[in-house]
C-alpha cells in the first residue's frame, strides 16, 4: 500500500468509512502525498494527455474565443483572464499568442488557479516571454492562487479545461432501503474496498432500479454557483471544456488513470489520477439558479469546427513538410474524433455568462 493509502487506512480505522468525495480530496490534494502536489502528470511520461498538449490549434482557438469576449468588455475595468487548473501552461501560452494577434493592445490581468508546485513551475516556464503585456497589481505578470476565492473581484473570462472532472463527487447506490452512500472502507485483511452506508440518504428522490449508481457532483456544483454568481455580478464568461454527459444519467464514471491506462481507483492512492464524468445538466441548472446565462453544451468537435479548426489547420500546413502536415491532420482527427469514446464526442463545451453579454462564439444559448 502507498504511504497515502496507509494514512487513509489509519483514518478509516479511527473514524470509520469515508465518502468518495473525501477519498478523492485526499488522493488528489493531500499536502504531502497528493497526486497533484507531487508531480507533473501530463504527457507521454506522465499519466494522461490533454487537448492543449495534442496541438497548438486547441489553445489558439480558445484564445480567439476569449479575444471576442474581451472586445465586448470595458477595458477601463481591467478585465481578468483566469484559468482554472492550467496544466503545464500550454493552453494559456497558445491562447495569449492568439489574443495578441486578434486583439493587439488588449488590457487584462492574468490569474492562474493552481495548487501543484511542479505544475506552477511548468506554467511559469511556458508563459515566460509569451508576449502578454497585462500585469497584475504587483507588476509581476501572472498571479497564482490556490483557489477561486483568491481571485480578485471584477469582470473576468474564466477558462476551465479538464478542471471540473477532478473535483470530488459523492456516489449513492439504489438499494431496497433507498439511496445509500458509497463509501471507502477496509476489508478484513486491511485493504481498501468499496461499501455502502447502512442507512439511506434522505432527500434523494431519483427513480432507478436497484443497483443503479448515482453520482452527485457536490464540489463542482459549489464551484459553479460561485462562478455564476460572480459573472452575474461583475460580468464576463466561463468556458468549460471537459468529458462527461449532457443529460442526467446513472452509472459509475469514477476512474483512475496511471501511465495512460485505466487503473483500480483504490489500488494506489496518491499515485493515479482520479476523475469522474462531468454532469453538464446539473452544472447548467446551478448556473441558471445563480442568475447566469448558459450556452451549450455542444460536443467538442462541433465547437472547434465552428471556431475555424479546419481553416487553421490548412494555414499551418502551408509550407509544412509532409511529416508536419500529417501530424497536423492527425491532431485534428484526434481532437474531433466522433467515436463514442473519442475526444470530439465524449468531450463537451459549455459556457456560462453574465446576463447582458449576448451570444457567444460556437455555442447556442440553451
Amino acid at each position: 500500500m502507498t504511504p497515502l493509502g496507509e494514512e487513509i487506512a489509519l483514518l478509516i480505522r479511527q473514524t470509520g468509512p469515508i465518502g468518495i468525495d473525501r477519498y478523492m480530496s485526499l488522493c488528489l490534494g493531500h499536502p504531502v502525498h497528493g497526486y497533484y502536489r507531487t508531480r507533473d502528470p501530463l504527457g507521454r511520461r506522465g499519466d494522461f494527455t490533454t487537448a492543449p498538449e495534442i496541438s497548438q490549434m486547441f489553445g489558439e482557438l480558445i484564445g480567439l474565443w476569449a479575444a471576442s469576449i474581451l472586445g465586448r468588455m470595458d477595458p477601463a475595468a481591467r478585465p481578468l483572464l483566469v484559468e482554472l487548473g492550467p496544466g503545464r501552461g500550454t493552453l494559456m501560452a497558445d491562447a495569449l499568442r492568439a489574443i495578441g494577434a486578434a486583439a493587439p493592445g488588449a488590457a487584462f490581468d492574468l490569474h492562474l488557479v493552481e495548487t501543484s508546485p511542479p505544475l506552477r513551475a511548468a506554467q511559469a516556464a511556458a508563459l515566460a516571454g509569451c508576449g502578454h503585456e497585462g500585469r497584475g497589481p504587483a507588476g509581476l505578470g501572472p498571479i497564482w492562487h490556490d483557489g477561486l476565492d483568491g481571485v480578485p473581484d471584477g469582470p473576468a473570462i474564466v477558462i476551465a479545461n479538464e478542471f471540473f472532472d477532478c473535483l470530488p463527487v459523492r456516489q449513492f447506490a439504489r438499494t431496497g432501503r433507498g439511496w445509500c452512500e458509497r463509501l471507502v472502507g477496509l476489508s478484513p485483511e486491511g485493504a481498501l474496498r468499496f461499501g455502502l452506508a447502512p442507512d439511506p440518504e434522505p432527500g434523494i428522490a431519483a427513480e432507478a432500479p436497484d443497483g443503479a449508481l448515482l453520482t452527485l457532483p457536490s464540489a463542482a456544483l459549489e464551484v459553479m454557483r460561485a462562478l455564476a454568481a460572480r459573472l452575474t455580478r461583475s460580468g464576463g464568461a466561463l468556458l468549460l471544456i471537459d468529458y462527461g454527459h449532457a443529460g442526467p444519467g446513472f452509472g459509475d464514471t469514477l476512474q483512475a488513470l496511471a501511465r495512460h491506462r485505466f487503473a483500480d481507483p483504490l489500488a494506489a492512492p496518491g499515485e493515479a489520477d482520479l476523475t469522474a464524468h462531468v454532469d453538464f445538466a446539473a452544472l447548467a441548472l446551478a448556473a441558471r439558479g445563480a442568475g447566469a446565462r448558459v450556452h451549450g453544451p455542444v460536443e467538442q468537435r462541433d465547437f472547434l469546427l465552428a471556431l475555424g479548426l479546419t481553416a487553421r489547420a490548412e494555414r499551418l500546413k502551408r509550407g509544412a513538410s509532409p511529416a508536419q502536415a500529417a501530424a497536423i491532420d492527425a491532431a485534428v482527427s484526434r481532437l474531433t474524433d466522433p467515436a463514442a469514446t473519442g475526444m470530439g464526442r465524449l468531450f463537451k463545451v459549455m459556457a456560462v455568462s453574465a446576463p447582458d453579454l449576448g451570444p457567444l462564439p460556437g455555442l447556442p444559448e440553451t
